[in-house]
């Protein structure tokens, strides 16, 4: 499913069609153009972070992870990553990791990233560990728009450095628990 936003006001008063933002499913457009994506918007040397530790062996989720197309331009994408937390007393929880969120630098500060971060959440709903959404982000800006906090997420650790207050949370199924968020392997992606 396609859904449409309204885009930029680029083509009022021109008596050129305004231009109209689609949230497509990621696997529609290149690879490369998404890597290319991530690069404009956190560099190059953005696989060293921790975020990408916790991705490490696994695929995003297909139904979660979307681009923002304009036209037959890419100007956003959100990807979303099966985790989960193993717990120090035992067991594991299956989370989802939300993120990488990027956005076009020359197309930020309209909605994009708040329209990705909507869709993605809005169906996470029957995925596993649904109910359970984790980021690294600014926590005013997840927390305002959407809810994340660090509420719960104060014993985590990473495989990796983190700032904790970044380390956020969403969901009725969010442990509070002490525990190692890592990447969540399915026995058939093994």
């Amino acid at each position: 499913m396609v859904r449409r936003y309204g885009a930029p006001p680029a083509g009022r008063g021109t008596g050129k069609p305004t231009p109209v933002l689609e949230l497509v499913p990621i696997q529609a457009v290149s690879p490369a153009a998404v890597e290319a994506l991530l690069d404009a918007a956190f560099g190059s040397d953005r696989h060293g972070r921790t975020a990408y530790r916790l991705r490490e062996g696994v695929k995003p989720i297909a139904g979660m992870s979307l681009a923002a197309v304009i036209g037959d331009e890419l100007v956003g994408s959100i990807q979303c990553w099966p985790v989960s937390l193993a717990r120090d007393e035992g067991g594991a929880v299956p989370m989802i990791l939300v993120g990488p969120i990027a956005v076009s630098p020359a197309h930020q500060d309209i909605g994009i990233g708040r329209a990705l971060t909507r869709a993605a959440i809005a169906r996470a709903e029957g995925v596993e560990g649904g109910d359970a959404l984790m980021l690294i982000g600014d926590p005013a800006f997840f927390g305002r728009f959407f809810g994340f906090t660090a509420e719960r997420t104060g014993a985590w650790r990473l495989p990796g450095p983190f700032d904790a207050h970044r380390l956020l949370a969403l969901g009725a199924g969010v442990p509070n628990a002490a525990g190692l968020v890592g990447p969540r392997v399915s026995a058939d992606a093994a």
